[in-house]
Order: C-alpha cells, then sequence, then structure tokens
C-alpha cells in the first residue's frame, strides 16, 4: 500500500515541475523498506531506522526529510501517518564561488583563440557562449539548449525550460548583441544538413560523429585547456562565470 502511496506522491509533484530525481529513489526504497516490516503506514520508527541506515549524516537527514514530506501529505489525507521530526543535521558547507573580474572574463574569452579547430567554428562556439554566460547569469546547460529561434529581435534571448520547467527572457547587453551577431553571422554561412545542427544555436561539428551536443564537461575541459586567471596553469571554476 504504501508504494501505491508514493508513486500518487511523486507522480504529483513531478506534475508541478520537481525533478526528484533523488527523491524518488529514496521514497521507493523506504516504500519497500516499510512492506519489508509489515507496514501500511508511515510510522516514525520505520522511518527512523530506514534513516539511520544511510551511511553519511547528510544521507540520513535526507532520507529522514524525504521521508517526512511524503507523511505530511499523507498525514493531511489519513492522520494514521506518522510525521518524523529530523534530528539528523545535515553539514550546511558550499565551497566559495570564484567571482572573476571583467579582466579575467576578457583573458578566458580570448584564450579560446588557441583551442585546437577540431571542427569548425570551435574557437567561436567557446568564445560566444562562455562570454554569453558571463554577460547574462545563463546555466551552462540554458546555453547549451539554445536554438536559434531563441534569439528574438532587439537583443533579447529566450530561456525555455529552465531549472524549474519555466520559460523567461533575457535581454541582452549591447556589447553581447554585437558579439552574438557576428557570430551568428559566421554561423550561418556552414552548409548545415543535420536537423540538430541546423537549428541549435551552439553545436559541435566534429567529423564522423553523429552527436553533435556539446555537453556541460566538455565545456569544461575546453575551458581548463585555455588559460587560467592569473596564468598560473590551475584549472578554471567554469561554473562561476554565472555567480
Amino acid at each position: 500500500m504504501l508504494i501505491a502511496h508514493v508513486e500518487r506522491y511523486l507522480s504529483l509533484r513531478q506534475m508541478l515541475g520537481y525533478k526528484l530525481r533523488n527523491t524518488s529513489g529514496n521514497l521507493r526504497a523506504f516504500a519497500r523498506f516499510a512492506a519489508g516490516r509489515g507496514d501500511t503506514h508511515v510510522r516514525i520508527s520505520t522511518a527512523m531506522d530506514w534513516a539511520t541506515e544511510g551511511t553519511s549524516p547528510y544521507t540520513r537527514h535526507i532520507r529522514l526529510r524525504d521521508a517526512a514530506q511524503l507523511a505530511r501529505f499523507l498525514h493531511a489525507e489519513d492522520p494514521i501517518h506518522e510525521v518524523p521530526s529530523n534530528p539528523f543535521r545535515a553539514p550546511k558547507w558550499r565551497p566559495l564561488p570564484y567571482i572573476y573580474t571583467p579582466e579575467e572574463i576578457v583573458q578566458l574569452v580570448g584564450a579560446t583563440s588557441r583551442l585546437r579547430e577540431s571542427y569548425p567554428l570551435r574557437r567561436q562556439v567557446y568564445a560566444t557562449m562562455l562570454g554569453l554566460i558571463a554577460a547574462t547569469g545563463l546555466r551552462i546547460s540554458e546555453a547549451l539548449d539554445l536554438r536559434l529561434h531563441d534569439v528574438l529581435p532587439e537583443g533579447v534571448l529566450q530561456i525555455r525550460r529552465t531549472k524549474f520547467g519555466k520559460s523567461r527572457l533575457v535581454p541582452l547587453h549591447p556589447t553581447a548583441t554585437t558579439a552574438l551577431e557576428r557570430y551568428l553571422e559566421e554561423r550561418r554561412q556552414l552548409a548545415v544538413t543535420d536537423d540538430h545542427r541546423r537549428f541549435s544555436l551552439f553545436a559541435s561539428w566534429p567529423t564522423g560523429v553523429g552527436n553533435s551536443s556539446l555537453g556541460v564537461c566538455e565545456i569544461a575541459i575546453a575551458a581548463n585547456r585555455t588559460s587560467a586567471p592569473g596564468g598560473v596553469g590551475s584549472p578554471l571554476p567554469t561554473r562561476n562565470l554565472r555567480s
């Protein structure tokens, strides 16, 4: 019975736009654990025992948090479900973001001219993409998802299917608009037949490779192959361009 409740709860939240990639696995595991004990409702003792099997304080905290959120949802329908409190404390630590100076951004974008030209416009693709991320605060995944028709008139980008499944409009600074238009002019001169390459704003053209999509890891690797701030050769925190 709990397994059916979990599937219903996950389905409802996913319809509201939540991804629940880790949560879904946790709750299904909890439902199996509770079913093994013969439970038909959420029990505090069962939730605590299942959470305690986590390998770290953070894992135990997340497990019990997910179980408690499920229990609150079910308790509103049937008060027999017990809602556990969470005694586990997750360590609150996040790495400090690296704030790029304007000079470092110029250095990073300029260094793309030293990338090996393994496909047409490779240098221009990375220079434009990194500059666009720095100028707008786009996530790397959002920049990778851009299509040609997302470049709207008067210097506006349409960002589709963002982190929470919504869309938004992003106005561009005139300098960013000029750089993007220059890239698009070069982009249009390529003879492209593949549908993905034809409509994608940033796509690779590797010879003999079917998948033309750039990936987040490829972006980071290419950036780290250019030049680090200060010229010391350390890895570039590419994700922090949008900080």
